[in-house]
């Protein structure tokens, strides 16, 4: 059983400092590696399915969080507020209301609907220590949100295409659903929510209509909804069995209403957008803590910090070595060099077992410009050229797939 703790200060992937504070870990190069290619592949996922980036400040006003709503359901949640002259300013705890000033900014005709504004954006919420944990309960969070701005004809659609994308996020990353969940409000929660029972009412009906239209199994769950609206969470488990959400799809007609948000419509009248809230990975701080223990450190190529490690058998083979790792990193490979200083051959290649790729370089393999390969999963394809080599790891992690090595 893997905890994602103990492997990733084993395996240099972060860390955390007393002096930086509790739940704000800090990622170390080859941990930051994993991150960053992981936000690129949701940001070209997301630009693939029309969505529109955008930045926003990790700052408001506390006026915003009151407008939105947060103040008075979620502020418990918040970092207190911070003195700035005359106002005061608040760390974020979600997104949603920047992107309501962000699109009530512009006026909008309902042929720009539905509009898809997305970011990788950092909040804060004020965790309590006990319940802080190595990457999966931080109080610095990025997360991958986006809103979508469309009519009400267009909501559903829009949730389930949500769902699709978290599904094929979720076949190239190795991550399984445990179980889907549509998230209501408690009857014990009074004042934890919103107090508008035709609001909820319409919300959850749409949310149904997504899931059973998607054909997908779920569960209701009452006291898990958002201060806002109902909510479908896609449920992950850690190999203790202990259960989280990772990504979530929304419907909300609240903040819509709360930020006097409209559009103009083919009548040429002021028309209520609906906002879709939908997240593919959740945190990227909780998606690479599952992704650790999913995968026990060896991640799936296209996601490994290094790609291809390069052992010369001798300091006779270095120089070859070096030269094979230069042709790597030009095409775009993560290739490091495990030279006879590192300890012997045995010892390099044990130590670099959770990289996809060995290229061990003797004598012979030197004079013929060839690499002798090894494979994470055990398999030994032999010697090939370094050209091919590269050319199948190269193939491989752009097709971002499991399998490792391809006949030729």
């Amino acid at each position: 059983m893997y905890d994602h703790r103990r492997l990733g200060r084993e395996l240099d992937l972060f860390d955390t400092d007393p002096l930086m504070g509790a739940g704000l870990p800090y990622w170390l190069p080859d941990g930051a590696v994993v991150r960053h290619t992981l936000e690129e592949y949701i940001r070209e996922a997301e630009r693939a399915a029309g969505y529109r980036h955008v930045y926003s400040p990790v700052l408001g006003k506390r006026e915003l969080y009151e407008m939105s709503g947060h103040w008075s359901h979620y502020s418990d949640d918040m970092f207190p507020p911070m003195a700035l002259g005359a106002e005061e300013v608040v760390l974020r705890p979600s997104l949603c209301p920047h992107h309501a000033l962000i699109y009530r900014s512009r006026s909008h005709s309902y042929r720009e609907l539905p509009l898809r504004m997305a970011e990788l954006g950092g909040m804060y919420r004020s965790e309590l220590s006990g319940v802080l944990g190595g990457l999966t309960r931080v109080r610095a969070i990025q997360l991958n949100d986006a809103h979508i701005f469309c009519t009400l004809e267009q909501a559903v659609q829009e949730a389930r295409a949500a769902l699709e994308l978290i599904a094929r996020a979720y076949a190239d990353l190795g991550i399984r659903a445990a179980r889907y969940r549509l998230s209501l409000p408690g009857e014990d929660g009074k004042g934890k929510y919103v107090a508008d029972p035709e609001l909820w009412r319409r919300a959850t009906a749409l949310l149904r209509e997504v899931l059973d239209g998607s054909g997908i199994a779920y569960e209701a769950v009452e006291g898990e909804a958002a201060f806002y609206g109902p909510k479908i969470d896609v449920q992950i488990t850690d190999p203790a069995g202990r259960e989280a959400t990772l990504s979530t799809v929304q419907i909300d007609f609240h903040q819509p209403e709360r930020f006097d948000l409209h559009y103009i419509g083919a009548d040429g009248a002021k028309h209520r957008p609906v906002m879709v809230h939908r997240s593919i990975i959740g945190s990227v701080e909780r998606a690479v803590a599952h992704l650790i223990e999913e995968h026990g450190g060896a991640f799936p190529a296209w996601l490994a910090p290094v790609q291809l490690v390069v052992l010369p058998v001798a300091q006779a083979q270095v120089e070859q070595g070096e030269e094979v790792v230069r042709r790597a990193l030009a095409r775009g490979l993560r290739a490091e060099l495990a030279a006879p200083g590192d300890g012997t051959l045995g010892a390099r290649i044990r130590a670099a077992r959770l990289v996809p790729y060995q290229a061990v370089i003797g004598e012979r393999e030197a004079d013929g410009d060839l690499a002798a390969v090894r494979l994470r999963d055990g398999r030994r394809p032999g010697a090939v050229p370094v050209a091919e080599l590269l050319r199948r790891v190269g193939a491989c992690v752009e097709e971002r797939g499991a399998e490792l090595w391809r006949a030729a």
